[in-house]
């Protein structure tokens, strides 16, 4: 079994378009959540969201390829290219060992969107010929895998709001069984729009606050609902003797993923946890975390009643009276629910927090909820110097994944 670990991180998210403006802004309770620009509320019951802000796709992309791809597809692009140069790892692996595991949960759905309404007004000759290259939720892995002749394992895993933890989790297993050396993982996603936006609310999913300060409160008693978030997060995984053998930057190592199902509901977590708590039980065991270890926990914390409470549960019975001692925050409510990025953003933080010894906040925050009575690091950053930092989280259909990372040791 090989030793994987994390050479290369990048993101274009609600509260920053690259790694630093990211996180300063999480250690310092920025929120990216403010009111709907992206098209018209009016009719809409839900007015707030966490866009992305002042994206450039062109700093990444050559302008012919632009015009072929979606946005998630460029959020993607741009991640990776963000983590393939922090990196390094550019020529430094063969093709057939270089993968990309990138994924999303809904694809192009601005795509999608634009065509019906071209069909509808104009007929079927005028869809567009990059509709289908446009739409589909692979093709981001696809236009990565060409950027850096990845030809090795690739692979799009769509598990709704676990998908690029599912992601990072299944390349983690494929560098440590010696399919690959590296893999480009992690997940983008695009769907602030009307069709998106009510969709989610229809289903009762979304925050109906008319504050964006109040709007994304986990584990907060007020809680309401998520709010959509967007953009992209890659991480570069790579075999330790392969990074140590070219001098890489190692930012932690991956040592433990937990995969479940709670095969229960189309929507909701199963109230006990089980299925949540088994997938976090079986990252930290294979993880090595004993009772004492200092642990952090960037939890998915949707601010949905149902998912923060059953969360909560899951930590309980996994970690028992350690659980009150563990430091545990949602960024969701800085960056909103990133969906089929968010997995892959979250992991960044548990990375940064193990180098940088800080852990974001909680923020908005107000009203103790008795039924989630952790310790959430309510609203300032935290100093702290984790051994371990676990991140979860819990996708519609009842899909349960668990990252656990622990501080590199440098060579």
């Amino acid at each position: 079994m090989r030793k994987v670990v994390v050479t290369g991180i990048g993101a274009v998210t609600p509260v920053g378009n690259d790694i630093k403006t990211f996180w300063d802004s999480l250690t310092a309770g920025k929120s990216g959540i403010d009111f709907i620009t992206k098209f018209d509320t009016a009719d809409s019951k839900v007015k707030i969201a966490a866009e992305v802000k002042n994206f450039d796709p062109a700093l990444y992309i050559e302008k012919p390829l632009m015009r072929k791809t979606d946005l998630y597809a460029q959020y993607a692009l741009a991640a990776a290219a963000q983590a393939m140069d922090d990196s390094k790892i550019a020529g430094t692996v063969e093709p057939d060992r270089l993968g990309v595991y990138i994924g999303s949960g809904i694809g192009g759905m601005k795509t999608f969107m634009e065509e019906c309404d071209r069909i509808r007004k104009s007929g079927p000759k005028r869809v567009s010929p990059y509709f289908i290259p446009k739409l589909i939720a692979n093709i981001a892995a696809g236009h990565v895998a060409i950027k850096y002749n990845a030809q090795g394992p690739s692979m799009c895993i769509v598990t709704a709001c676990a998908t690029s933890a599912n992601c990072v989790g299944e390349a983690y297993r494929a560098i440590k069984h010696g399919y690959a050396d590296a893999i480009i993982s992690g997940g983008a996603e695009a769907t602030i729009n009307d069709l998106g936006i009510a969709g989610f609310a229809n289903c009762m999913a979304l925050s109906t606050s008319d504050d964006p300060k109040r709007a994304s409160i986990p584990f907060d008693k007020m809680r309401d609902g998520f709010v959509m978030g967007e953009g992209g997060a890659v991480l570069i995984l790579e075999e330790y003797e392969h990074a140590v053998s070219r001098g890489a930057k190692i930012y932690a190592e991956l040592c433990g993923y937990g995969n479940t199902n709670d095969a229960y509901h189309m929507t909701a977590p199963q109230p006990e946890a089980e299925g949540a708590a088994k997938a976090v039980k079986y990252a930290a065991d294979e993880a090595g975390i004993k009772p004492g270890d200092r642990v952090y926990i960037n939890a998915h914390g949707t601010s949905t009643p149902l998912n923060d409470k059953a969360e909560t549960l899951a930590f309980k019975k996994v970690f028992g009276k350690e659980a009150y001692n563990i430091p545990i925050s949602s960024t969701k409510s800085m960056t909103g629910h990133m969906l089929g990025a968010t997995g892959a953003a979250e992991a960044i933080v548990c990375v940064l927090a193990l180098k940088e010894g800080v852990i974001p906040p909680t923020v908005g925050y107000e009203v103790p909820d008795p039924e989630c009575d952790l310790d959430y690091v309510p609203n300032r950053a935290r100093k702290f110097e984790p051994d371990f930092a676990v991140s979860t989280n819990l996708g519609f259909g009842g899909h349960n994944a668990c990252l656990v990372f622990k501080k590199a040791q440098q060579p």
